[in-house]
């Protein structure tokens, strides 16, 4: 395999761990898909970051002539076309070969979510079961951004610092693309930035004092991004559920951002608004999310429809 396609599929897989918390054996299977596309194009004399909607073709025609399964098949479509998402969103593509490829129908796998009581708990995870007051401060800090914005994981890790001073009552989040948006805070999460940001300036002038520069990131670290990581914050949310008793392959960073979208939607926020907090580029993507009325509207129907309710 092409060392540069490696280090795509490597960072693309260490992603998908961080922001959905796929299992060990989802991402196995995506590594075997994606490297047998590379062998397939390394045979072919091209690269994976080279693929057109031709070689794609060119590629399933060979699986269909190795009588692979039709559910193989499918997979292996699927993960493509997540695979050149993520090339585009990063931006190390500007076209997406994928783009016009349309495989079998299928059901829209609802998002996984948790309840506002769960959520509570995650708060009180964050807030008790760190070591010291600083370690509290920041992670309360985090539950409460995460919450409150329904950011991507990667958005809050690196978040400016400069985004929230001042007590602001919007912050400006760059997504995907480097797309820019607005996005409200609540009174909780704009206290917990408040607190957090005294602790931090306080460790931060203790680093300049000892000749280092001051970081912009709004949760500096030490390491190589200057920032925490997705796997930090992966890590973390699992020992918050811990904490409350919540199952923890229930919960991730990206369960948070369902539950910000779910429960705005369940208490009759527009979903237009919602596809622009949470940036999603088509509306079709945020529409998943209406699953949550299904059982409201039946219920409405039940109690106040005359031909409703059982003779």
């Amino acid at each position: 395999m092409m060392s540069k396609d490696l280090q795509k599929i490597s960072f693309f897989l260490q992603t998908k761990a961080a922001e959905t918390g796929a299992s060990e054996n989802t991402l196995a299977a995506y590594a075997r898909d994606l490297k047998d596309v590379s062998s397939w194009c390394e045979a072919h004399k091209t690269s994976l970051m080279a693929l057109s909607r031709t070689d794609i073709d060119s590629y399933f025609i060979n699986l269909t002539s190795k009588r692979l399964a039709s559910s193989t098949r499918a997979r292996r479509l699927s993960v493509i076309k997540q695979y050149f998402l993520f090339c585009v969103e990063e931006g190390w593509r500007k076209d997406n070969p994928c783009l016009q490829i349309k495989g079998s129908r299928k059901v829209k796998k609802l998002p996984g979510t948790i309840t506002l009581e769960e959520v509570e708990g995650l708060f009180e995870g964050a807030a008790k079961s760190g070591k010291t007051i600083f370690d509290r401060t920041r992670e309360t800090c985090l539950m409460q951004l995460l919450y409150a914005t329904g950011m991507r994981v990667s958005e809050l890790m690196a978040l400016p610092a400069a985004a929230t001073r001042g007590n602001p009552n919007m912050i400006i989040v760059l997504g995907k693309g480097s797309k820019e948006r607005l996005v409200p805070l609540s009174e909780p999460a704009k206290n917990a930035i408040r607190y957090w940001l005294d602790l931090r300036d306080g460790r931060e002038e203790l680093t300049i004092q000892k000749g280092r520069s001051r970081s912009p990131y709004l949760f500096p670290s030490s390491g190589k991004l200057g920032h925490l990581t997705r796997h930090w914050f992966y890590q973390k949310i699992k020992i918050w559920a811990a904490y409350a008793g919540i199952e923890t392959e229930r919960v991730s960073p990206h369960t948070i951002r369902h539950a910000f979208a779910t429960h705005l939607l369940a208490n009759g926020a527009d979903l237009r608004v919602i596809q622009m907090l949470l940036g999603h580029a088509d509306i079709a993507t945020t529409e998943i999310y209406t699953h949550v009325l299904e059982d409201k509207l039946q219920t409405l129907v039940e109690d106040h429809h005359p031909l409703g309710k059982k003779p």
